[in-house]
């Protein structure tokens, strides 16, 4: 069940009110990223970019952390997550189901508003006997012109 996260917890209360409500202990740790994450609307971040984002706001808290934190978000359904390249994942703070444009040059991702019809989308695939379909992620990929 996706649980839509809150744009910007207002306090320490609300974050901690906000992690306890989808099971997660409200560490200190997780308040901390957590307070990074949702401090702005659809926000679409890398373990790397948090982790960065964090040293530079004084968090002490080691890249796996970052990772484990980003990971148990996105299991409790506070985060997205957007593979777009073999290894390389971005987390997302709209958990809903919708779609991105992503800059190959600059890496930035951004909310896309598409009208695409997913159940015709869905029901015009031919599956393997025993699969069903569990989601639609488009990315629009961008670049420059000529390259």
């Amino acid at each position: 069940m996706s649980q839509k996260s809150p744009s910007e917890p207002s306090s320490h209360a609300a974050t901690t009110s906000m992690l306890r409500s989808v099971g997660l202990r409200p560490t200190q740790q997780r308040l901390a990223l957590a307070s990074l994450l949702f401090k702005g609307n659809g926000r679409h971040v890398t373990a790397e970019s948090l982790y960065e984002e964090a040293s530079a706001n004084g968090i002490k808290v080691s890249l796996a952390t970052v990772y484990n934190t980003l990971n148990q978000f996105k299991d409790a359904g506070l985060l997205r997550e957007l593979v777009i390249d073999s290894g390389k994942s971005y987390f997302d703070t709209n958990p809903e189901p919708h779609h991105h444009a992503y800059d190959e040059l600059t890496g930035e991702i951004s909310d896309l508003e598409l009208d695409v019809d997913e159940q015709q989308l869905c029901g015009a695939m031919e599956l393997p006997p025993g699969k069903d379909i569990s989601g639609v992620d488009i990315v629009v990929r961008l670049r420059d012109h000529g390259q």
